[in-house]
């Protein structure tokens, strides 16, 4: 019995051994570094930022391209980048400015891009905003002075799964189940801001959502992006806040159950949303803080405390600063300032949380931050280069 008992007690001492034991596999998986970051590399006028980025002395270009260079994505989504046909300008700043080092820092290269169109300064031929005129921003699809004004970017250091991208530029407001359509205040009938002729038309990305799969070794990971109308520029009909509820809505019924997802379609047809299991990121600027600013209440939280969505909650010390520092709206936020993003106006919003990179649950996370360098560091000087700070979150998504 004694040695009976002798032995349990050896393989116990084995087994609790493996389990508190580093585990090999993870030391050694390479980690990947998904990233977002608006880096307002948009310009006023049509054709504009392909012309800056053709030759390598612009400016802006050079500092949103040495923040990059700084933070080391390998998978980056850029918000604010103009579309422009063929790759044009995704090319132009690769050549010129990323493999490029840029004061000091280390070229970085991205063999894969995809930009396609969206849905900025495309035209109705309604008057949105009841203006009396049906002209302009106010009037398009998505707010600007030109067709791909305030595009979307990815880049990737892993390839990119082309075939099997799906995008969402079409997709109706009115096809979202239980939309929150905006009300005209100055009458009874309920959601009738928009005339039905107009919501017949009316898409409900202001710029686009991109399904784009990459590849990390054998494993597929979604890279689902996104960039939700600022819910601010209009009026008491709050159009522009419920449309970004809505904006952050779609990938929250995207990632969810199938009977969630089911009134999902795409631009090619094709019905519902990511297949159960999938591994996804969710990145971009969504314009939406979790208790401060002016968006609808709980409109982010809808990804935050999605079942299937994890938050990392990156932090940077600069932050926490800037919040001090700047006082006025800053002092009244319910939310932490080590968690902001966005260096708004200190009057009002303040700095808010408003980008975000999400993994789903069951990733495994090995870290996250905000690049906002502090004041006594030799970086801080790259806090000028966007409103927008980079968010990053490090994953092992082969295991």
């Amino acid at each position: 019995m004694t040695r009976v008992r002798g032995l349990l007690l050896s393989l116990l001492a084995a087994v609790l051994a493996v389990g508190l034991a580093p585990d090999p596999a993870s030391a050694t998986a390479p980690t990947v570094r998904f990233a977002t970051f608006n880096a307002s590399l948009n310009r006023g006028t049509e054709g504009e930022l392909l012309a800056d980025l053709s030759t390598p002395d612009d400016p802006q270009a050079q500092e949103a391209a040495e923040v990059i260079q700084r933070v080391r994505p390998d998978v980056l989504l850029i918000n604010e980048f103009d579309y422009v046909p063929d790759n044009a300008a995704a090319d132009a700043f690769r050549a010129n400015y990323l493999a490029v080092g840029q004061q000091g820092a280390d070229p970085i290269d991205y063999p894969y891009a995809y930009t396609a169109p969206v849905n900025t300064g495309v035209p109705t031929g309604f008057d949105l905003d009841h203006n009396g005129q049906v002209s302009g921003g106010n009037d398009a699809h998505g707010f600007g002075l030109f067709e791909g004004q305030y595009g979307l970017l990815v880049l990737s250091k892993h390839p990119i799964a082309f075939d099997e991208i799906r995008t969402f530029q079409n997709f109706l407001w009115k096809d979202m189940p239980g939309a929150l359509l905006p009300d005209d205040p100055a009458t009874p009938e309920p959601a009738d801001w928009y005339p039905d002729a107009a919501l017949d038309v009316l898409r409900l990305s202001s710029k686009s959502h991109w399904d784009v799969p990459i590849t990390v070794g054998r494993r597929t990971v979604h890279f689902l992006v996104a960039h939700p109308t600022p819910p601010t520029f209009d009026g008491p009909e709050d159009r522009n806040g419920v449309r970004n509820h809505d904006e952050i809505r779609f990938w929250a019924d995207y990632v969810g159950s199938r009977r969630q997802s089911r009134y999902i379609y795409d631009d090619q047809g094709d019905r519902g949303g990511l297949r159960p299991g999938s591994r996804f990121v969710i990145a971009g600027d969504y314009n939406a803080d979790p208790l401060d600013g002016d968006s609808v209440d709980g409109a982010v939280n809808l990804l935050l405390d999605h079942r299937r969505i994890a938050d990392p909650e990156p932090t940077s010390e600069g932050a926490v600063i800037a919040a001090e520092e700047q006082g006025q709206a800053n002092t009244s936020h319910r939310g932490d300032p080590a968690l902001d993003t966005a260096d708004f106006s200190d009057t009002a919003p303040g700095n808010l949380r408003v980008d975000l990179v999400l993994p789903s649950r069951g990733l495994v996370q090995r870290g996250a931050g905000v690049f906002w360098p502090t004041p006594d560091s030799p970086l801080a000087r790259l806090n000028d280069a966007s409103d927008h700070h980079p968010v990053y979150l490090d994953l092992q998504p082969t295991r």
